[in-house]
């Protein structure tokens, strides 16, 4: 549990949660948004500071990167009379009483100014009903015993236009706007979209209303920013405010073709002791003035906001209620509330729009949609189906894919840059949650659905390009016959892995390509290959063979269809490749696979027998697990201990990376997690690695578990910009929470339940630590040098948290649509009563999994006795197994809510 003087506290309802400490930090942000990713995004500080926008080219206020956070955004400027103004940029005092308090989704955000009577509280949300725009009700309350008279004005910047004119076009671009003061405030409207490659009509508004509790409009209005700043003013000190300016109506000169403020000026007012009045400010986008009247009358009162924040209430803990983790600690289970949250949010942000999160421009990674997707078939499993099957679409002929899926359906983008490159990993992550969801769900069938294949002039892994490629051809590959090529899941899926096993280096492993799961390893192209993903690839050839066998079984066949050129990718179907032959490999896929279905495939479909696939799958996979266990062994003498690990990589000038080199350690944490997940390392592999890991990457002082040893190099351009970043930040050697956690899957997939936890808890009291951290509830992308958490909110992490902690911790997973319960839990996870719980969606049923151990034993004493079904014990059952597997009969036959007892001993 948190220390006392944490960060944050949650507070009764175990999610919302209150923090004192948040108000001494600039930098510390919590997102808004709507139910979807078409829908406003927000991000917002206790200061009031933080963006507002739907995409990259609708920005309603200025966009906000994190050092942007410093300068207020939305604001409140209260001039008492006789006593001075007070606004929410105002530093708190130590012990004045302000807090805030952040809910799912909203901020609350309580000031106290003793200096002028008075508590200021501001309540921010998005609504979850489809209207694009931010609320925020300010509640004025006198808190001493005499009268106070204020003057109140809401104001926020209108930014109104595109990231980046943030930078480019800044001035010409607000020439653009014509701006209107209504009754309810500030529309401003441009002209057109900026874009010398071709400027278009604008038919969007941005604006700023505002009423007062009951529904009363402001006063007035400054519609500019030189009206309500003026020429000497500042953001802190606008003019208007300290030199008690009016409000007037302002003309066509004074206010087109200049940047925009929503400042609305309301009611001078005298409180008395313990009354208050409140304010309600919408910041939203539309597409016409009379939409932006429409969308604020919805909200344009207190009671009316109440609503809103109850809906919201309602849809979010519904959202993070799917999963629910029980235990002996409860702030833990709290704080797991924030973290299932997270892969929602990365379903709606992207991996952009958050101030630590200003390199993206919208869309979602193709890495990060597949390892969101593992989560969200856990929470949300029945919008997962479709998801899976477009994404299939993004897979090249290759094996290669595309790197962004946008928002639509069959939207895909090369790259996010436009630059030429292919991260080798990108195969291994959509089997792995295809396999998941036909684990949870036992639909096999979803392998035989057909999907397009992704086209654009790139070919051979980006070694050559197709110069006779149109956009008028468009993004669907067609065969020589011309129609559009479709193939089954299963294809792309065999397709993406059986690429990778040809597709080797100087020393026969899996060429490194532009990058692989590690972004910053991206100056290897020529020579680097990758031996920690190459044994992934492997693991997942052995569970393809493995799925393959089920699906035969039980759909009773004994062959599939496939495009007729992937034969050439079977060995028991051609003639075999040598498979110690790293150039005749390679050969088989550049001179004969991709010459063949390149620039077009034939459009032949053949029948491949299920026998001799599955025979070529298990061949390759040992092939090579074999290889990487006679070549890439890492052993050194260190304080005269014989330590062994796997080298991960090799550099471009094909030097192993890893081992001891002029007297420092050179090792990655990559390299271990996947022989450990892959199956590659056998036990005592697996002890030698936790061991050395244990030695080499396991941060004293905060107890994570750092992406790699410091190499002591400056920069490494061999290898990468990671390692011009300042060690212990980001890909160099930080503890990056995505891959410590994969490290826990993978012990805990051998067995090693007690390290996995350790590791797992390490990351859950890093982001707690309530002086280094300085984050809200949930696990960053990684924590710097001082242990403070960064790239908050839109991190795989948060999936594979979910998933390791619910699958491998608790062991409730599915098995070809059976329940599995195989728990791995440490005996201080288990309550005072000896009970660990879990409810979870299973088979389109609310199940609750209690893991009673009366004895309080720890994970390799204790087994399954027995187990109970809504009360009813199982018949036959004295077992004492680690696993045990339930029918999805069993559970389909309860209620919508099934309880499952398991009583360990």
């Amino acid at each position: 549990m948190p220390p006392a003087n944490s960060f944050y506290s949650f507070v009764s309802d175990g999610i919302t949660f209150r923090s004192t400490e948040a108000m001494r930090s600039r930098l510390t942000y919590a997102p808004l948004c709507g139910k979807d990713g078409t829908s406003l995004k927000s991000a917002i500080t206790p200061f009031l500071s933080g963006d507002i926008k739907v995409d990259k080219g609708k920005y309603l206020t200025k966009p906000s990167s994190r050092e942007d956070l410093r300068e207020p955004v939305r604001n409140f400027f209260t001039n008492v009379a006789g006593k001075g103004v007070v606004s929410f940029d105002d530093e708190p005092l130590v012990g004045d009483g302000s807090y805030v308090e952040i809910g799912q989704l909203w901020q609350r955000l309580v000031r106290v100014f003793p200096e002028v009577g008075l508590e200021i509280q501001a309540t921010s949300l998005i609504p979850v009903t489809g209207e694009q725009l931010e609320l925020t009700r300010f509640r004025v309350k006198n808190v001493v015993y005499q009268p106070v008279t204020f003057t109140p004005t809401a104001v926020v910047p209108i930014f109104g236009r595109a990231l980046v004119n943030k930078h480019d076009h800044e001035h010409v671009t607000a020439l653009l706007k014509r701006t209107t003061q209504l009754a309810e405030g500030v529309i401003s409207e441009p002209t057109m979209l900026f874009n010398e490659e071709g400027h278009r009509i604008c038919s969007l508004i941005y604006y700023v209303f505002g009423c007062e509790g009951t529904g009363a409009t402001p006063v007035g209005s400054f519609p500019t920013v030189e009206d309500f700043f003026g020429e000497g003013g500042r953001l802190h000190r606008p003019a208007a405010i300290y030199e008690h300016r009016e409000p007037r109506l302002l003309s066509d000169d004074e206010r087109d073709g200049k940047e925009a403020v929503g400042a609305l000026r309301f009611s001078t007012t005298t409180l008395k002791p313990g009354e208050a009045k409140e304010f309600v400010i919408a910041i939203g986008i539309a597409d016409s003035k009379a939409a932006a009247q429409a969308d604020f009358s919805k909200f344009a009162s207190s009671a009316a906001f109440d609503d809103a924040l109850k809906a919201n209430d309602v849809f979010w803990i519904e959202k993070t209620s799917a999963v629910l983790f029980e235990g002996a600690d409860k702030a833990f289970s709290s704080w797991m509330r924030w973290v299932s949250l997270q892969p929602i949010l990365r379903r709606i942000f992207g991996c952009s729009f958050l101030p630590d999160h200003d390199y993206g421009k919208g869309g979602k990674g193709w890495r990060d949609i597949w390892q969101d997707l593992l989560s969200l078939i856990l929470i949300e499993p029945g919008e997962v189906r479709a998801q899976l099957l477009n994404n299939f679409s993004g897979v090249r002929i290759d094996g290669s894919n595309a790197t962004i899926i946008g928002e639509k359906p069959g939207e895909f983008i090369a790259d996010r840059n436009a630059i030429t490159r292919v991260w080798m990993d990108h195969g291994v992550w959509p089997f792995l949650t295809t396999l998941l969801y036909i684990d949870q769900s036992g639909d096999v069938d979803f392998l035989f659905e057909e999907a397009t294949y992704f086209c654009d002039p790139q070919m051979s892994r980006s070694m050559e390009k197709n110069l006779l490629w149109t956009a008028a051809y468009g993004n669907f590959l067609k065969n020589k016959s011309g129609a559009v090529h479709r193939a089954t899941v299963l294809e792309h899926i065999l397709l993406q892995n059986l690429v990778q096993f040809f597709n080797v280096g100087e020393h026969n492993i899996t060429r490194l390509e532009s990058a692989d799961w590690n972004d910053g390893l991206d100056m290897a192209f020529h020579r680097g290959e990758s031996v920690a993903f190459m044994s992934m690839y492997a693991g997942n050839l052995l569970k393809i063979a493995d799925l393959l066998e089920n699906a035969a079984r039980i759909k009773s066949i004994t062959s599939i269809k496939m495009t007729s050129e992937m034969a050439l990718l079977i060995d028991t179907l051609n003639h075999p490749v040598n498979y110690n032959d790293a150039a005749a490999k390679k050969a088989r896929l550049f001179d004969e696979y991709f010459k063949a279905v390149q620039p077009e495939p034939s459009g032949v479909v053949v029948d491949i027998p299920i026998d001799g696939l599955v025979l070529d799958l298990r061949t390759k996979a040992e092939w090579i697990f074999a290889h990487i266990r006679s070549q890439e062994k890492i052993t050194i003498s260190e304080g005269g201990e014989r330590l062994t690990w796997f080298n991960g990589y090799y550099d471009n000038e094909g030097v192993r990376v890893e081992g001891k080199k002029n007297d420092r350690v050179w090792m990655t944490l990559t390299g271990q997690v996947f022989p450990l997940m892959s199956g590659l390392a056998g036990k005592e592999e697996a002890k030698e690695i936790v061991k050395s890991v244990r030695k080499f990457l396991r941060d004293n002082q905060s107890g994570g578990f750092r992406l790699n040893t410091d190499f002591g190099l400056r920069h490494y351009l061999s290898m990468g910009r990671a390692f011009g970043f300042a060690f212990g930040t980001k890909e160099n050697g930080a503890v990056f929470s995505h891959m410590a956690v994969m490290y826990a899957y993978g012990l805990y997939h051998q067995g090693f339940a007690r390290e996995g936890h350790e590791v797992l808890r390490s990351l859950y009291e890093m982001s707690a630590h309530p002086n280094r951290a300085k984050i809200y509830p949930g696990i960053p992308e990684y924590f710097d040098s001082l242990g403070r958490g960064m790239y908050h909110f839109l991190t795989g992490s948060a999936s594979w948290y979910v998933l390791t902690l619910l699958t491998q911790a608790y062991g409730v997973r599915g098995k070809c649509g059976d329940l599995i319960l195989a728990p791995k839990l440490v005996a201080q996870e288990f309550n005072t009563k000896g009970e660990a719980r879990v409810i979870c969606q299973f088979a389109g049923k609310r199940v609750t999994v209690t893991y009673v151990n009366p004895k309080g034993l720890d994970y390799g004493v204790y087994g399954i006795d027995h187990v109970e079904v809504a009360g009813v014990r199982l018949a036959g059952q004295k077992i004492a197994l680690a696993e045990i597997c339930l029918p999805r009969e069993i559970i389909l036959a309860g209620s919508s809510a099934v309880e499952v007892k398991v009583f360990l001993s």
